[in-house]
């Protein structure tokens, strides 16, 4: 997790916006410029010894003219796969050319001593980092790599150095520090729930259900649903510790009850046009130690009790979704080796981003990003794929759709024709799989945290559709248990796919929570299906679904099959057709 880094910002020709960004990145991180011994010049700022003062040291006001004059650029021609506003500034490293003119960013993987800077582009995505002579570490190696928005240098250093700070993860795009405050983000993230989530219809009521530390956040998407025209708004609210009383002091008969009444209440908002959020973020072990069966028993009867109202939503007839609020007790396990406050905001950055409201306009951005969903959809849609093929370590497993199966991805029109976002963030293209047509071995590649229980390196067979054999180095019992919580547990309801570079996947950051992990991994899912990824089916009765393959439940468990080390093959008419070598798709 990178906080506070040291950063670099060059390239820029306009001397008031250097300054500008100066000062407003000084806010947030000290600002180094030159690979020689560096002075502080106020403000947080530091910079190189060698301007025109001959003492050494310039005043803030001088700075941004001599921070341009010192430090030459060369604008990024368009034949460089970078963002037009990036560039890279490197000294004691790469020549220049005899007349003496800065020579141009390279990006061919060449390796180079001492860097004076990295910096990617000065924009909505500033990526940018430092590793100068100062540090205790001299890097063993170094080289640059061409990114799709950035320029991006990795280091290979022995010892505890200061690029601890900077650098978490070796080829890793690394994110200057947010330039809105914790309160703005959260109303962002209230905004683009409701606008972007829900896109809530003037007059529609809202039923909300979060934990009670989500407050703070509940308040921000109340507010933003009345500005849309939400006629009411209704929450639900539920408490970790109140949930982990009944597993230690009810009666053992007590699991198998559950508030059939509330559900049905909540079915009925739902059937007449009420929209449902979901806002995610207890405690993933909380019922860690707890008794297997007890859990089982208690999430078949909440199940049992929930399924009309599941329905509503796996139909899609309402707009829905789903967005997470940062809790302690959810902190401290995504990232343990920090203090419970600095946890807590490291997690809430990660939801931020992942989100996309840390950028200029969030709006806008999931429209790009629905775009970018939408046509990879398509081109699913249009190859019309019998079957995919997944193949790594572990894995041989091949996955039939069901007749007539629909990828979707991204905001959708709902039954109410209203377009929203379901899952917010998102990263997944998904689809139908046939009930009775997978085949093979597949392992999970990253934890299920499944009701407060973890379920680790998961490995099943599949035989016509069918888990039959199931293994898990912890939760198996808990695993087993969800299998057999009816005939439909133990097959899968969907087939999702997401590159390995998604940014959730990059960030390096295990969540223990299904919406983020699940959009850093291809993934399958036990359980129910979507009858919105079915085309034709008005009028079908429960059986017909089942003959065309969709597969019925009371449960949907998502659960992470893809990495950098597997491929994908889409199958057809006996051709195998390449989609993704090592996790990425092999089509643009």
């Amino acid at each position: 997790m990178l906080r506070r880094p040291p950063v670099v910002v060059i390239k820029i020709g306009n001397p008031r916006r250097v300054r500008e960004l100066a000062e407003h990145t000084a806010q947030h991180a000290t600002i180094l410029c030159t690979a020689k011994s560096a002075m502080p010049l106020g403000r947080g700022i530091a910079g190189p010894q060698h301007f025109d003062d001959p003492a050494g040291r310039t005043s803030f006001e001088r700075l941004p003219h001599q921070f341009v004059r010192t430090l030459a650029w060369c604008p990024i021609q368009t034949d460089h796969d970078l963002d037009p506003q990036s560039t890279l500034l490197l000294k004691n490293g790469l020549e220049r050319p005899d007349d003496g003119r800065p020579q141009q960013a390279r990006h061919d993987n060449r390796n180079i001593e001492w860097p004076l800077v990295w910096l990617a582009s000065i924009g909505k995505n500033m990526k940018s980092g430092l590793h100068a002579r100062d540090d205790t570490a001299r890097p063993q190696t170094c080289h640059v790599t061409a990114r799709s928005h950035a320029a991006l240098l990795h280091f290979a250093v022995t010892g505890h150095t200061m690029t601890d700070r900077m650098i978490t993860a070796k080829e890793s795009n690394v994110s200057a520090p947010s330039t809105f405050s914790h309160e703005q983000l959260l109303d962002r993230l209230g905004e683009v729930a409701v606008r972007v989530g829900l896109n809530i219809a003037p007059g529609q009521q809202l039923l909300i259900t979060a934990p009670l530390d989500a407050v703070p956040l509940v308040r921000r998407v109340t507010e933003h649903a009345y500005k849309a025209g939400a006629s009411l708004v209704t929450t639900l609210y539920a408490d970790d510790e109140t949930t982990l009383a009944r597993f230690i002091h009810a009666p053992d008969e007590a699991f198998d009850v559950a508030p059939t009444w509330l559900a049905d209440g909540m079915a009925r908002a739902f059937r007449e046009g009420a929209a449902r959020m979901a806002i995610t973020g207890a405690n993933p072990t909380l019922l860690k130690g707890q008794d297997p069966e007890r859990i089982s028993r208690a999430n078949r009867a909440n199940s049992k009790a929930n399924r009309p109202a599941m329905e509503i939503i796996t139909q899609f007839a309402v707009n829905w979704n789903i967005i997470a609020c940062a809790t302690p007790a959810w902190a401290t396990q995504v990232f343990p080796e920090l203090p419970a406050d600095e946890a807590l905001a490291a997690l809430w950055e990660g939801i931020f981003k992942a989100s996309r409201v840390d950028v200029a306009d969030p709006v806008a951005e999931w429209k790009a990003h629905n775009a970018r969903l939408h046509a990879r959809a398509k081109y699913m849609n249009d190859s019309r794929f019998e079957a995919l093929h997944f193949n790594g370590p572990g894995t041989d497993l091949t996955v039939g759709l069901a007749d007539g199966h629909l990828w979707a991805g991204g905001s959708e029109k709902s039954g109410n024709g209203i377009v929203c976002n379901p899952n917010i963030p998102t990263e997944e293209i998904f689809t139908t799989p046939h009930r009775s047509r997978v085949d093979g071995r597949v392992s999970s590649t990253k934890p299920l945290f499944h009701q407060g229980t973890l379920i680790d390196n998961i490995a099943v067979r599949f035989e016509n559709g069918r888990i039959v054999e199931a293994s898990a180095s912890h939760g198996e019992d808990v695993l087993k248990r969800i299998l057999s919580t009816d005939e439909g547990a133990a097959r899968i309801g969907e087939v999702a796919l997401v590159p390995h570079s998604s940014p959730i996947s990059a960030s390096k950051i295990l969540y223990r929570n299904t919406l983020f992990d699940e959009n850093a991994s291809s993934h399958i899912a036990l359980g129910q299906a979507y009858t919105k990824c079915m085309v034709d089916i008005e009028g079908l009765t429960p059986e017909e679904l089942l003959e065309r393959g969709v597969n019925d439940s009371l449960i949907h468990i998502d659960w992470m099959i893809g990495s950098d080390k597997i491929d994908l093959d889409g199958l057809k008419n006996g051709n195998r057709v390449p989609l993704m070598r090592a996790g990425e798709w092999v089509q643009a």
